[in-house]
C-alpha cells in the first residue's frame, strides 16, 4: 500500500469517527432534553385550597391524593395542611403529590359509645361525623358478645388530630382462653391502651416516658409525619400479633 492510500485511509477512518461522535454527542444531548423535559418542580400548596392545588399541580402534569385530613387551629377547613413531595423537589410529571387537608378546629363532641352494642356506636359516630378506626375484638367474660370495652379517643376528648374513634369490642369468650393476640398500641393514649389490657385481665409493667423530638414534615415519597402526642404509646413489648395470656406483664413506654 502505497503512501497515498495510507493517508486517504486515515482520512476516511477520522472522518467516520467525527461522524460517530458527532451521532453520540446528538443521542445524549436528545436523551437530557427528554428526561429533563419530563422533570417539574413541586410547589408550594399549604395554604391553598383543594380545588386551587388541584389545579396548580394538573397544570404542572402532577397528581394530586388527599391522603389525610386533621384538625387545625392555624389552618382554614378545606385548605392544604401538609404536602409530600416538599415545595422545590424535581420530580416526573404524573408523580403523585400527597398532602393532608385542614378540617379546621376541632368542633365535634366525642360521643361515649362504652357499653353500646358495635353497630350502635359506629351509627353513633357517624351522625357525630367522625370516622370509625381501626376495631379490636377481645374475649370477654364479663361483657356480651359485640359491646364496646373501650374508645380511644375516650368520649369528649380535645384536641384530637384526626376525626377517627377506634374502638375495643367484646368476642365470644372462650372458657379456657389459651391466649389473645397482641394488638397494636403504638400512638394509643397510655391509659386507653393499658385498659384495653385491664379489660382481658392482662397486666402492664410500670410505664417508661421518654422524650421524643419534634417529627419533620415528610420528604420525597413518604408521608408527613404527625407528632407524637405526650403521654402516648411509643413502644410496646411483646410487639403487637405477638401471643399473650394472662400470665404476661405488658410492659409500655410512652412519650413524655
Amino acid at each position: 500500500m502505497n503512501r497515498r492510500s495510507i493517508i486517504g485511509f486515515f482520512r476516511v477512518a477520522s472522518l467516520l469517527l467525527l461522524l460517530v461522535a458527532v451521532a453520540l454527542l446528538a443521542a445524549i444531548t436528545t436523551m437530557h432534553f427528554a428526561i429533563h423535559g419530563a422533570e417539574v418542580q413541586v410547589p408550594s400548596l399549604k395554604g391553598m385550597t383543594v380545588a386551587e392545588a388541584r389545579s396548580v399541580t394538573s397544570g404542572l402534569g402532577l397528581n394530586l391524593n388527599v391522603d389525610n385530613r386533621y384538625y387545625s387551629g392555624d389552618v382554614a377547613a378545606g385548605h392544604i395542611l401538609t404536602q409530600s413531595p416538599t415545595p422545590g423537589a424535581v420530580v416526573r410529571r404524573e408523580w403523585h403529590v400527597r398532602v393532608s387537608e385542614s378540617l379546621g378546629p376541632q368542633k365535634v363532641d366525642v360521643p361515649n359509645i362504652v357499653g353500646l352494642q358495635e353497630r350502635v356506636a359506629e351509627l353513633q359516630l357517624r351522625r357525630a361525623g367522625l370516622e370509625v378506626g381501626p376495631t379490636v375484638h377481645f374475649p370477654s367474660a364479663t361483657a356480651t358478645e359485640g359491646t364496646v370495652l373501650a374508645q380511644d379517643p375516650p368520649a369528649h376528648a380535645l384536641d384530637i388530630a384526626q376525626p377517627t374513634v377506634s374502638l375495643l369490642v367484646a368476642d365470644a369468650d372462650n372458657e379456657k382462653p389459651d391466649g389473645y393476640v397482641m394488638p397494636n398500641l403504638v400512638g394509643m393514649p397510655l391509659l386507653s391502651a393499658q385498659m384495653q389490657l385491664s379489660r382481658v385481665g392482662i397486666k402492664t409493667a410500670p410505664p417508661v416516658y421518654n422524650s421524643i423530638p419534634v417529627a419533620p414534615v415528610g420528604s420525597g415519597d413518604a408521608l408527613p409525619a404527625i407528632p407524637v402526642k405526650p403521654g402516648s404509646v411509643i413502644e410496646q413489648f411483646p410487639p403487637a400479633g405477638a401471643r399473650v395470656d394472662q400470665s404476661t406483664t405488658v410492659k409500655l413506654t410512652a412519650a413524655k
